[in-house]
C-alpha cells in the first residue's frame, strides 16, 4: 500500500511540468508574437518616410510573409486543398478586411500621426464592437463593459487633444478610425468558425490574396503603388538598405509574429491571448521611442493606459459572459 502511493505521488510529480511548462512557454511566445507585431510600425516607417506608399508597404510585406508561410501551410493543409474552396468566401474576406484594409489603413495613419497614437486609435475596436451591438440589440450592455467603453473614450479624447486634434493631422486620425473600423470587422472573423481549416493555412492564404489585391490596385492606378530603392534612416543610422527595414518586417513582424502567436494563444487559450496581445500597444510605444525617438506626452500617456483599461474591462465582462454555466447548476 505504501509502496502503491509513493508511485502515485511520483506519477503526479512527473506530469506537472507537462501542464505548467507549455503554459508558461506560451506566455513567451505570446510576449514575443506581441513585440515582433509591435515592431512593424517602427521598421516600416522609415520606408514610408523614403517614398514607399502604404499600398506598396502593405503589398511586399503581405506578399512575401505569405510566401514565407507558404511550406509550413501546405504541410498543415497536407493534401486538403478543398478547404480552400470550400473557405474562400471567407478566406477572400479576411485578405481584404485583416491584411489590406486594417494594414493599408494603420500604415497610412503612421504616415501623418506617432505610432503610438495611432496605434491606440486602432485598438479601440472593441469599443466600436459594444457600441455596434448596443445599437443593433437596443440593449444596453453590461456596467463593467460600459465603464470600460467609457474609460476608453476619455483615454481617446486625451490621446487624440483635449481641445480638439490639438496638433495632430485630421487625415490621419480618419485613417487610424478606418483601421480601427476594419480590426472590430476583424475580431467579428476571427470568432467564425473555419470547420477545420488551419490557422496558418487561413493566415498564408489572407496575406497572398491581400497582397495579390492590392497589385492589381496599383498597378489600375487606383491607389499609388509608388516603391523607391534609396537607402533609409534607421537606428539613426543614414544609408542603411531599404531592404533592411523590409525583411525585419517581413520575417519577423509578419511570419515569426503570426505563428508565434498562433502557437502562444493555442498553449494559454484565447482569453489570456487576447490580454497579452495588448501589449503590443505598449511594444510599439517603447520601439518607436528607441527607434524613432516618439515620446508621447505626459497627457497621451494617461490617455493610452485609459484606452488599454477600458478595453481590458471590455474584454473582462466578454470572456465571463462566454462562460457556460456549470453543469451541476443546471441540475433540479
Amino acid at each position: 500500500m505504501l509502496r502503491a502511493r509513493r508511485e502515485r505521488a511520483m506519477a503526479s510529480t512527473m506530469r506537472a511540468p507537462v501542464v505548467t511548462v507549455p503554459r508558461q512557454s506560451g506566455l513567451v511566445l505570446a510576449l514575443l508574437s506581441a513585440a515582433a507585431f509591435g515592431a512593424s510600425g517602427p521598421f516600416m516607417k522609415p520606408l514610408l518616410e523614403a517614398g514607399w506608399s502604404p499600398v506598396a508597404a502593405v503589398a511586399a510585406r503581405a506578399g512575401l510573409a505569405g510566401l514565407v508561410l507558404l511550406v509550413p501551410a501546405l504541410m498543415a493543409l497536407h493534401g486538403r486543398y478543398r478547404l480552400l474552396l470550400q473557405h474562400a468566401r471567407f478566406i477572400v474576406a479576411y485578405g481584404l478586411i485583416a491584411v489590406m484594409g486594417t494594414q493599408v489603413l494603420y500604415f497610412a495613419a503612421i504616415e501623418r500621426l506617432p505610432i503610438g497614437v495611432a496605434l491606440l486609435i486602432e485598438y479601440s475596436a472593441p469599443v466600436l464592437l459594444v457600441l455596434l451591438a448596443w445599437a443593433r440589440t437596443r440593449r444596453a450592455p453590461a456596467a463593467v463593459t460600459i465603464l470600460g467603453t467609457l474609460l476608453s473614450i476619455a483615454g481617446l479624447v486625451l490621446v487624440i487633444g483635449p481641445s480638439g486634434l490639438g496638433d495632430l493631422d485630421p487625415l490621419g486620425i480618419a485613417f487610424a478610425a478606418g483601421a480601427a473600423a476594419c480590426l472590430a470587422c476583424y475580431f467579428l472573423l476571427s470568432a467564425t468558425p473555419t470547420e477545420g481549416l488551419p490557422p496558418v493555412v487561413l493566415v498564408c492564404a489572407g496575406l497572398l490574396v491581400g497582397a495579390a489585391t492590392l497589385l492589381v490596385i496599383g498597378v489600375t492606378g487606383l491607389l499609388p503603388l509608388t516603391v523607391t530603392l534609396e537607402p533609409v534612416t534607421l537606428l539613426g543610422t543614414d544609408g542603411v538598405p531599404w531592404f533592411v527595414p523590409l525583411a525585419v518586417v517581413v520575417l519577423v513582424s509578419t511570419a515569426f509574429a503570426y505563428l508565434t502567436g498562433l502557437v502562444g494563444a493555442a498553449r494559454l487559450g484565447s482569453r489570456v491571448a487576447s490580454f497579452v496581445g495588448l501589449s503590443e500597444v505598449l511594444f510599439a510605444v517603447l520601439l518607436s521611442w528607441l527607434l524613432l525617438g516618439e515620446v508621447p506626452t505626459l497627457m497621451q500617456a494617461l490617455g493610452g493606459l485609459l484606452v488599454v483599461g477600458g478595453v481590458i474591462a471590455i474584454k473582462l465582462e466578454r470572456e465571463k459572459a462566454a462562460v457556460p454555466a456549470p453543469t451541476d447548476a443546471l441540475a433540479p
